[in-house]
């Protein structure tokens, strides 16, 4: 596989007599792909029916007679203020019930149907008008579905389409009824159009009917999408795209992947390092210029998944950005690390975002691969390195890793839903077991809760999967594979609540839960032989080994034949032991990391990087701090 580098470029941010230049110095710089137009419909169609698409033709050409290869984006991310004046009604609500209004990106709703029949409109144009252009080489649909908490509307819009979401999915009101438990309360419905969206209740709506809010919700963004590819693909046969964003849980990205060619994902490790990855202040101040050793590299696993084998990073940070809590310039050589990690994951390209730091408006202060001057800013520096050494290094290529990691969307929904205690959520339940498993020097596929065939991985792990239909018990137990389970594992029914006969009712598993509780994150619960609960806890009946166990002399974790259940939400001792041991069984060799290095195979060469301030051995060798190190296998 060829990899490749690129950047993010905004041709009507600049006057035309720069553009030549600027493309120059892109091919120069040894970049192969620049995205652009996913923001400038104004520019495009600065009022209704007067459509300038001419300098758009001449960028393209410039960028393309360059020998630069574009992404063309569909501009509906930034619907124009005009648009907005004609259809007021596709202003997204927040949940209490205020419009998310124009002055910013995303001001719409997924379910307004004339704001849908506008983006037809414009990607029909777009696709026709270049879809067969030989320099437009891939597409992205709209921008970072999601972003700015703009999954869930509340919108007069939504409620209409969510009450057609119900029917279709229950059939009649009755059924709807007795699914939620609407007796409760006296909250039964005499019809669909009686129901409201789970909003402005006086206490917590049915959580019922808050989970099936959000499947319609994240229903809406997919089929928001596949009106894009649909209408896309009837003009070209270039590979379609999304930029999706790191820890954006409230849709599901494999739904939105199954109708894309590539899956691509906009990684900033210094932003995300302190509203994202659940970090303490220590972890914070000690990774401050680096990231998280381990937050880029589970977006690029699961991205590989949501892609289904082809992934791209369509923004990667080039410097200080301007919307985190704090804003550090990162360590030098750091853009050099983000992007070799992401090649070692399997990456097809890796694109700075972007070309140029813009001197205006909300983004002034995100750095770009040009100083607004247009002196060079370390990005563009670090890049011509990573595109020399990819002239000098072998191809990467990812085989399958002997450890699967489930990761499902609906199962963040429910936990959205229903936390049971301040600060539970999914992700950060299903991120600290990758955090654990990369500690142990391991490669880990992240792998979708529609998965049945589990034949090539000797070690699957599938923590917090709250609902889990009959076929995928039946596939975990029946594996030849160790499987971990819980907490919380099949701990409601579809449509949230708990099912009889007790969870997680798993076939060969003699394991009941029979009480939970969650409490204060600084009461951790000990366990024999190291490590702690923390947070949360359940209570375990039943016959099955007992593999770890409290302090208290209570089972913690119980073992029947390949299955393992754990309850609880282990610490990072803990989960180390339990995964250590389970490796061993599984005749899987570990190789316990510590500080900031990692490693991730990647064909015949094993890739090292240390997120350290400070130069580390590894097995390899000595590794210098933001550093990258090439061992052949």
């Amino acid at each position: 596989m060829k990899r490749t580098l690129g950047t993010c470029y905004y041709p009507e941010h600049w006057p035309e007599e720069m553009w030549a230049a600027d493309a120059r110095r892109m091919a120069d710089a040894g970049l192969t792909w620049v995205r652009i137009g996913e923001f400038a419909w104004s520019r495009l169609e600065p009022s209704p029916g007067d459509l300038q698409f001419e300098w758009l033709d001449r960028a393209i050409d410039v960028l393309g007679q360059a020998g630069l290869k574009i992404v063309l984006g569909t501009p509906t991310a930034t619907p124009p203020r005009w648009l907005v004046a004609r259809h007021p009604g596709m202003l997204a609500l927040d949940a209490d019930g205020r419009p998310r209004g124009f002055g910013s990106r995303r001001h719409y709703c997924f379910s307004h149907e004339a704001y849908r029949e506008e983006c037809d409109r414009i990607v029909q144009l777009f696709a026709k008008r270049y879809g067969g252009n030989r320099h437009v080489a891939a597409w992205q649909t709209d921008n970072e579905y999601g972003c700015h908490d703009t999954t869930l509307s509340y919108s007069a819009a939504a409620c209409e389409a969510f009450r057609e979401w119900l029917r279709e999915r229950y059939g009649s009101i009755e059924a709807l009824n007795r699914a939620w438990g609407n007796v409760f309360w006296s909250m039964e419905y005499g019809s669909f159009d009686d129901i409201d969206l789970p909003n402005l209740t006086v206490t917590e709506p049915n959580p019922s009917h808050a989970l099936a809010f959000r499947r319609f919700s994240s229903d809406q963004v997919a089929s928001f999408n596949r009106r894009q590819t649909d209408i896309i693909r009837t003009h070209s046969d270039a590979p379609i795209g999304h930029n999706f964003m790191g820890r954006i849980t409230e849709f599901d990205h494999f739904k939105v992947g199954d109708d894309l060619d590539i899956a691509t994902w906009d990684s900033y490790p210094l932003g995300f390092l302190e509203d994202r990855v659940g970090a303490d202040e220590a972890h914070q101040r000690a990774f401050a210029r680096q990231g998280d050793p381990d937050f880029q590299a589970f977006h690029h696993d699961l991205y590989r998944s949501v892609g289904k084998g082809r992934w791209w990073v369509m923004e990667q940070q080039p410097g200080p950005v301007n919307w985190a809590p704090y804003n550090p310039a990162p360590l030098p050589g750091m853009m050099r690390l983000w992007a070799w990690e992401a090649f070692a994951h399997g990456a097809e390209a890796v694109c700075y975002f972007r070309w140029r730091q813009a001197p205006f408006a909300q983004e002034q202060m995100h750095a770009g691969m040009l100083r607004p001057d247009n002196a060079d800013a370390p990005a563009l520096l670090e890049a011509r390195q990573v595109a020399e050494e990819l002239q000098d290094t072998p191809d990467v290529f990812i085989a399958r890793s002997e450890i699967a990691l489930i990761f499902d969307f609906d199962a963040d929904f429910a936990w959205a839903t229903q936390p049971h205690g301040a600060g539970l959520n999914y992700f950060q339940i299903v991120f600290d077991t990758y955090k654990a498993l990369r500690k142990l020097g391991l490669s880990v596929d992240i792998i979708r809760a529609e998965t049945r065939d589990f034949s090539s991985y000797k070690l699957v792990l599938a923590p917090g999967l709250i609902y889990m239909p009959q076929d995928l018990k039946s596939a975990l137990s029946e594996a030849d594979a160790h499987v971990v389970l819980g907490p919380r594992t099949a701990a409601r029914t579809a449509d949230m609540a708990i099912p009889v006969p007790l969870p997680p009712d798993m076939p060969g598993l003699d394991v009941t839960v029979s009480c939970v509780e969650s409490v204060r994150p600084d009461m951790p619960m000990p366990l024999k032989g190291g490590g702690s609960f923390v947070g949360y806890r359940e209570e375990l009946e039943g016959s099955a080994d007992i593999v770890l166990e409290t302090e208290a002399g209570q089972p913690a974790a119980m073992r029947s034949g390949n299955l393992t259940y754990v309850g609880g939400l282990c610490d990072e001792s803990a989960s180390t032991r339990l995964f250590k041991n389970l490796c061993a069984e599984a005749g899987i060799p570990t190789m316990p990391l510590t500080g900031g290095v990692r490693c991730r195979e990647a064909g015949d060469l094993r890739i090292w990087t240390n997120y350290g301030s400070e130069p580390a051995e590894t097995p390899a060798g000595r590794i210098e701090a933001a550093g990258v190190l090439f061992e052949e296998l």
